[in-house]
């Protein structure tokens, strides 16, 4: 009965903490810091993936989306050139 509840209260709390890591990556300014909240919102997109018991889906998005595409960002921005530095 118990471990219902708190299965009850981890799926209302990981989308809203899912949907709040995007809304957090829409308004930062620095792009490095918005590329880490895509990876935790990816990394918890994976966590209720593995509650909803598809851990396939979670390993997945974990690897990928998580990892991957954070890393490929994080090389993305490093090699761009601020337009403040110039002027």
């Amino acid at each position: 009965m118990a471990e219902n509840i708190l299965i009850d209260i981890i799926h209302i709390i990981i989308p809203i903490l899912i949907v709040a890591s995007s809304f957090v990556a829409v308004y930062l300014k620095d792009l490095i810091a918005a590329a880490i909240a895509v990876a935790a919102m990816s990394l918890l997109l994976s966590l209720e993936f593995f509650i909803l018991q598809a851990p396939d889906v979670a390993i997945a998005e974990a690897g990928v989306g998580a990892c991957l595409t954070t890393a490929i960002l994080v090389i993305a921005i490093r090699a761009t050139k601020r337009m403040e530095d110039e002027a």
